[in-house]
């Protein structure tokens, strides 16, 4: 029982990093959507890119659709925060070509762990 008490303690005397509320993270989170949804065709022509502007809101969407999961405020916090530096890096052409490009690498292909497949790729 003391134990449950120390973590009561413990979440009651966290504090919230931005937002107080999940409404409060969510509008921050749509806010750097939005904001991210009308750099895009400038950062695309900056950058010289050779991915369209549909693509890129496409691999957009996808981010953010790859944290949707995300409940605990703090964490929604700390991701906006990020989104938020990487934004005002690529808007202020502080990235390269290839760190803008990252977001579309190749999925690594898992290694071979049967014996043909090993012998096929020339593994040993």
């Amino acid at each position: 029982m003391a134990g449950r008490e120390a973590v009561k303690r413990a979440v009651q005397q966290v504090r919230p990093i931005l937002s107080v509320d999940r409404e409060e993270a969510r509008k921050r989170a749509l806010n750097l959507y939005k904001a991210w949804y009308r750099q895009i065709p400038y950062i695309v022509m900056d950058y010289d890119i050779p991915m369209s502007v549909e693509q890129c809101r496409d691999k957009l969407r996808e981010e953010f659709v790859k944290h949707r999961n995300v409940t605990d405020i703090r964490v929604i916090d700390m991701l906006v925060i990020k989104g938020q530096m990487e934004l005002k890096e690529s808007v202020e052409i502080w990235k390269q070509k290839g760190h803008i490009m990252r977001y579309w690498k190749e999925s690594q292909e898992p290694k071979p762990t049967d014996f043909l497949s090993k012998f096929i790729q020339g593994v040993n």
